[in-house]
């Protein structure tokens, strides 16, 4: 015996059960969005609720809505009547996301917890012009590309440059105090200049930097990452102390050119790891070479840089660091950048694009830590 038809309330259920809030990523009847909905005479009146007015993306909606319900038999004419939550409606929001836990005194970095299977990477690097931001983002797309959640924190305060390179020129949605991430590429993005009017300098001193920082790992919602890269400002300074205290997890990247002079300073930024206790992932040798027309090389700013770090910092750490990529100087990276779609999308046939995709490919597989898990391992007593 089959089963009954489902009735046209069932159908227009199911319909607006596919269509997820474009923020969020949840669908919208799991969210509380869907308010309620009459038919009659082949036209559907849909009432939404927004987090916030003047949601950035209410065209996304209505257009995947329409789409959604529209493909139901008897469905002529859809209609979207939007209203904006309650203060008590987005409370509940709130709890929601952060699985039923209600505001703390003191935020929660998800990233930080036990059980946590994101993967965390803070690019660091010793100098500033050695490609650590262009590293970030083509890194953080061709790892979106491959299926994977992620997300960018622009931890480099003073000179912010992620959001230009993937493109992103939208500002956060706030649901009470929870910050809701503008996505790019398939990357979700935080950045202090998404915060601040213009091109205006951002004039902070230690306390506001590792605030601004907790604030970017606790109040964002992130959703379940699978990969969460940092662009740490050069140096050793607030920021990476800032990120070893509420991140003691992250694996830190660092890049470097094959120039010895920043290869010197870029072993520094890697041998903050030893003080903080934390894993040095591996070293990137960004500008490597110039490739000419006639196929040879140009060493436009030396060779073996990258070697040097990477063995350097195998001595100090005792343990394996490896060199995990040799990335191409090459125009087209700076191009893409400056278009805001890297250069791993824009044009992946590229020397650069190829390299860059290695380097993922190598960080996409995760080390599972052998702490708290039994090994199976049978004693025997003796007699």
């Amino acid at each position: 015996m089959s089963a009954p038809a489902p009735t046209i309330e069932e159908a227009v259920q199911a319909a607006l059960a596919t269509v997820d809030d474009p923020e969020i990523r949840k669908p919208i009847t799991e969210l509380g969005m869907v308010k309620g909905f009459t038919v009659a005479a082949g036209k559907i009146t849909v009432e939404i609720l927004l987090t916030v007015s003047g949601c950035p993306l209410r065209d996304k909606l209505t257009s995947d809505i329409t789409t959604a319900l529209i493909r139901i038999p008897g469905i002529e004419t859809v209609d979207i009547d939007f209203g904006v939550m309650t203060e008590e409606q987005r409370k509940a929001l709130q709890a929601q996301l952060r699985g039923g836990a209600g505001q703390s005194a003191e935020p929660v970095i998800p990233f930080a917890q036990p059980g946590s299977k994101t993967r965390v990477y803070a690019v660091a690097s010793g100098k500033g012009g050695v490609g650590k931001s262009s590293v970030t983002v083509n890194l953080a797309a061709a790892l979106a590309k491959r299926g994977l959640s992620v997300g960018v924190v622009d931890a480099d305060i003073y000179g912010h440059s992620v959001p230009r390179m993937l493109g992103v020129d939208g500002r956060p949605t706030r649901v009470e105090e929870m910050i809701m991430p503008p996505q790019s590429h398939g990357v979700k993005v935080i950045s202090i200049g998404m915060f601040t009017a213009g091109n205006a300098a951002v004039v902070w001193r230690g306390p506001m930097l590792h605030r601004a920082l907790q604030q970017f790992l606790a109040d964002v919602f992130w959703g379940d990452l699978d990969v969460l890269l940092l662009d740490l400002p050069p140096g050793t300074g607030d920021v990476a102390i800032s990120l070893a205290q509420l991140l003691p997890n992250a694996e830190i990247l660092v890049v470097t050119t094959p120039q010895q002079a920043a290869a010197e300073v870029a072993e520094r930024a890697g041998a903050i790891a030893m003080q903080t206790h934390q894993r040095l992932v591996g070293v990137v040798e960004n500008m490597s070479w110039l490739e000419l027309p006639d196929g040879s090389r140009m060493e436009v700013f030396g060779s073996g840089g990258g070697e040097t770090v990477a063995s350097s910092l195998t001595t100090t750490m005792g343990a394996s660091v490896p060199l995990l990529g040799q990335i191409p100087l090459d125009t087209r990276v700076r191009e893409a950048g400056d278009a805001g779609t890297p250069i791993v999308l824009a044009d992946p046939s590229a020397p650069a694009a190829k390299a860059l995709d290695a380097v993922a490919d190598r960080l996409a597989v995760r080390r599972e830590s052998l702490v708290g898990k039994p090994l199976g391992l049978m004693v025997n007593a003796r007699r």
